[in-house]
């Protein structure tokens, strides 16, 4: 008697429970929601710093580094499947792969100047969003950053067609989405502080895999080749100009982060 009495009270406080937990869930997102256009207070220099380093380790690590560069082909594919959409290709499709590498195909003409845009947009992407979160970051609109970042991911997860790269978009939009909901201020600003600055570092470093890549005529098939097929110049001269639009990034970003 006493165990039904238990399974039904159980019963009856399971409603209630879960009741609770989405008007827990719809409190906190109502929250974020409400700081989204809201400036915040800058953080202490020693989190823009820390957070700076951090990142530096990570994108410099030979082992911590092609696990975290996933993220980098995200924004990179990302860059890619955007312009594609906006100069008109059809049918965008993205894939990502263990190996970090990843690819982005759409339907319409094999040449021209949409296909050179596209093909030229993937390098720059992460550099240019580092530097478009710097730019909020300066301003105290952390909460709006990120979840600007979610809406992109959300955006990219309908583009992407193979079950690793799904998995790989929906875990960083969750891990953005928990620390949005859940995370403190100091946890929200370390986090897309630290994010800022890997995006920054990250835009640097595959440029300069690229380039290597190329010496040993491992890299024909790269985005610098696709360009040197499609335009005048040579794939030596765009790796030349990503690492301009990358190292300039960072150094713009670098003055606004760090007072």
């Amino acid at each position: 008697m006493a165990l039904q009495h238990e399974a039904a009270r159980q019963r009856a406080q399971g409603p209630h429970t879960l009741s609770g937990i989405l008007a827990d869930l719809l409190r906190r997102a109502d929250g974020v929601w409400h700081h989204a256009f809201a400036a915040q207070p800058l953080p202490p220099q020693w989190l823009v710093l820390g957070s700076c380093a951090l990142a530096l380790v990570v994108v410099a690590s030979a082992r911590v580094w092609p696990r975290a560069r996933t993220v980098v082909t995200i924004v990179h594919e990302a860059g890619h499947a955007v312009v594609a959409l906006a100069t008109g290709q059809r049918r965008v499709r993205v894939r990502l792969y263990r190996d970090t590498a990843g690819e982005t195909v759409s339907a319409g003409r094999a040449g021209g100047l949409r296909v050179a845009l596209t093909a030229a947009a993937g390098y720059p992407a992460p550099p240019l969003a580092g530097l478009g979160a710097a730019a909020l970051l300066a301003t105290g609109h952390v909460t709006g950053m990120l979840l600007l970042g979610l809406a992109l991911l959300a955006g990219l997860a309908i583009a992407v067609r193979n079950p690793y790269g799904m998995l790989a978009v929906l875990a960083t939009a969750a891990a953005v989405a928990a620390v949005c909901l859940y995370g403190s201020v100091v946890v929200q600003a370390g986090f897309g502080y630290a994010m800022t600055w890997f995006l920054l570092f990250g835009g640097v470093r595959p440029v300069l895999e690229l380039r290597r890549e190329r010496r040993r005529d491992r890299g024909l098939r790269s985005d610098a080749d696709q360009l040197a097929r499609l335009t005048p110049m040579p794939g030596g001269v765009w790796i030349m100009v990503f690492g301009i639009i990358a190292v300039a990034a960072l150094a713009v970003s670098a003055r606004w982060l760090i007072r």
